[in-house]
């Protein structure tokens, strides 16, 4: 576990690292990564944000990965993850919220819908932007029986926008010297942030159930 977090905290050092043992592979890893991160319901904790800026940095050595190849892989690995699990959402419903199975807690659910209460259906596309619930909209959209159509639409709105704008702020300001030498707090940064709406809407709804 400890050797995860590590991996997850230097995810510019375990990128060049996988490059060089794997090659070309590294190209399937990565899609595998977002996919499943953004598919399948149990693993929210993989890298999102952090790994797509860290892809960016990488690409500004070619000899590495290059920017116009992975930029439409990812983006195409977050639209299919995301149907993916707004099928699962669809098919089984609420029934494995209710046994409360692993991270699928009823907290979490509500946060979720919350979140698509205030947003209506740009949540679909916003939730990309916010780690654990971009792994719950896609399958609260499937639960809520929300239109394929419609989700699709805005689920490939959303997906352009978060693989553009991290993998190619990290392309641009990653090879900073400043960044570069503080890889790991910005990496923390962006974890950060990306955390935060979502840790308040759960504290404000642990206030509300105490009043």
């Amino acid at each position: 576990m400890l050797e995860f977090i590590n991996s997850l905290l230097h995810i510019d050092l375990t990128l060049i690292k996988w490059a060089a043992e794997w090659g070309s592979l590294i190209y399937l890893i990565l899609f595998l990564i977002i996919f499943c991160e953004t598919g399948v319901v149990f693993m929210p904790f993989l890298p999102g944000d952090s790994l797509l800026f860290a892809v960016g940095a990488l690409a500004a050595h070619p000899n590495f990965i290059k920017i116009e190849n992975i930029i439409p892989l990812l983006i195409g690995a977050a639209v299919l993850g995301d149907s993916s699990n707004y099928l699962i959402g669809r098919k089984l419903g609420r029934s494995l919220f209710d046994r409360e199975l692993f991270l699928l807690k009823k907290k979490y659910l509500t946060s979720t819908e919350e979140f698509f209460e205030k947003k209506g259906i740009w949540a679909v596309s916003l939730s990309r932007f916010f780690p654990l619930i971009r792994t719950m909209a896609p399958f609260f959209a499937g639960m809520s029986l929300l239109s394929y159509r419609k989700f699709l639409l805005f689920s490939v709105l959303g997906s352009i926008c978060w693989v553009l704008i991290f993998t190619l702020a990290g392309f641009y300001f990653g090879q900073v010297e400043i960044i570069q030498k503080n890889f790991i707090y910005l990496i923390l940064g962006i974890i950060a942030i990306s955390l935060a709406p979502m840790l308040v809407s759960i504290l404000k709804t642990l206030v509300r159930k105490k009043q």
